[in-house]
């Protein structure tokens, strides 16, 4: 009986969810609607929802919403303008010496991940430096000077942007193509399992909670390497959600674990940051 509620619970909950997140995208007509006379052929009645059997954009729509109760990606676009993120990052290099790293991330957000501007500030033992991306172009600041970072580190920052939550979260602004590929269960959890493909071609496979919409886990291949990333100690900053631990596989080795310390959004954010000079 218990399981029966809970299950009922968590439908009634996705399909209300998933309705106020359609509710909220959609546009007022400028005239009301005439009525028909009683000749004229009824409107089609709206299509149900089935919980056992979502489409992809079903799926996607009601996880926006629940990174944005309540109204998705309208509160996530009116709260995330701005966003300041103080943590910590063990960052594993290639010779496997591990780094406690203190960071800095400022956004400034975009109309797409295109036009975000993002930069990154690390204290590593032997230096301190900043990653910044504004303009589709990635640069270096070390000591007020720009430089071009290496290859690799361009690579782990770029993905870290293209293959994050706002992958998904922003598919539509990013114009990208979602595909449900199954839904399975692993470790005992039932996923949605989604694919996301932007207009570069780059593919990134989310497994969303089926009972609690949100992402655990996202998978990726690049230069022939296959990485995994995992979220973890989910809660609600200014009333959307954030994962503030996440942890980075390159195929069966570790080389990342971040901590979030402080998360805000709305703050202003200098525009000098995002500068090459």
């Amino acid at each position: 009986m218990i399981l029966r509620l809970r299950f009922t619970f968590s439908v009634c909950l996705v399909i209300g969810v998933f309705s106020i997140a359609v509710l909220a995208q959609a546009t007022p007509a400028p005239t009301p609607a005439p009525v028909p006379s009683p000749k004229e052929t009824p409107a089609p009645k709206a299509q149900k929802m089935d919980p056992a059997n979502l489409t992809a954009e079903q799926v996607v729509e009601a996880t926006i919403g629940f990174y944005g109760l309540p109204f998705g990606r309208q509160l996530l676009d009116q709260i995330r303008k701005t966003t300041l993120e103080r943590g910590t990052a063990n960052i594993t290099n290639p010779e496997g010496k591990v780094d406690r790293v203190p960071y800095q991330r400022f956004i400034i957000r975009g109309s797409n991940l295109a036009k975000e501007k993002i930069r990154l500030d690390q204290e590593f033992p032997a230096a301190r430096y900043s990653l910044v991306f504004s303009e589709e172009k990635i640069f270096g600041v070390y000591n007020n000077t720009i430089f071009t970072p290496r290859e690799d580190a361009i690579k782990v920052f770029e993905n870290q942007i293209v293959r994050g939550l706002e992958a998904l979260l922003r598919y539509k602004e990013n114009e990208s193509k979602i595909e449900l590929v199954t839904r399975e269960k692993v470790m005992g959890v039932d996923f949605h399992v989604i694919d996301v493909t932007d207009k570069q071609g780059r593919q990134t496979r989310f497994f969303i909670s089926a009972q609690r919409f949100r992402v655990m886990m996202l998978t990726y291949e690049d230069a022939g390497i296959k990485y995994k990333r995992k979220f973890y100690d989910y809660n609600y900053a200014q009333g959307t959600l954030v994962p503030y631990r996440t942890v980075l596989w390159a195929g069966d080795k570790i080389i990342e674990e971040t901590e979030v310390g402080t998360i805000t959004f709305g703050q202003k954010v200098d525009e000098g940051l995002f500068m090459a000079g």
